[in-house]
């Protein structure tokens, strides 16, 4: 897949925790690593994102992490933390959002403030985008900017078995199940 007449490429964005790598059991509930040491990558993200970049996707993650404002994680972490997945993962640029909810920013998920300034950043056509994600917030995300959405079901996201409520084009045990759904139609449009 390459540019598009209007000069843009179709991406595909992703969502970091859940995703890409695993999330991180605090209290019973799914959390985001505090430590380099704390991540660990999916086993099936190395094989899946190089299926999309040999379809010619970008691959920009976006991802909340708000430990940062909550002072739970330093912002030196964060960026030790995505260096190292950067290293271990072709992606092409990542940015998170370091706000907590009650800062009402344009960049936390589910608002589109990140996908929007990536796309912006790198000439990305939505139209022909994706977001992969493992909450309702990302699907959520990727349909207010435009892209079709795959959601990874999660026994922890309430809304992993409501399909049609969420608007989400699959929904898919793994990364690699997401990315072959995508590379199998890479044309559908993103209106429901």
């Amino acid at each position: 897949m390459t540019r598009a007449s209007n000069g843009l490429r179709p991406a595909v964005f992703l969502d970091r925790d859940g995703v890409l790598n695993h999330v991180v059991w605090r209290d019973g509930k799914p959390a985001s690593p505090r430590a380099v040491d704390e991540l660990e990558i999916e086993a099936d993200a190395p094989q899946a994102l190089a299926a999309l970049k040999a379809a010619g996707y970008l691959l920009l993650v976006v991802t909340n992490q708000p430990d940062v404002r909550r002072g739970l994680m330093a912002a030196e972490v964060l960026d030790a933390i995505h260096a190292r997945l950067a290293a271990a993962l072709p992606v092409d640029d990542i940015v998170a959002c370091v706000h907590d909810n009650a800062d009402d920013c344009a960049c936390r998920k589910p608002k589109p403030g990140m996908i929007l300034e990536l796309a912006e950043r790198h000439g990305v056509d939505l139209s022909r985008s994706w977001m992969i994600g493992d909450q309702d917030r990302d699907v959520a995300c990727g349909q207010a900017a435009g892209c079709a959405t795959i959601l990874l079901k999660k026994f922890y996201n309430s809304g992993a078995n409501s399909v049609p409520e969420l608007g989400s084009r699959a929904v898919v045990e793994t990364l690699l199940q997401a990315v072959l759904a995508i590379v199998e139609q890479p044309t559908i449009a993103t209106a429901p």
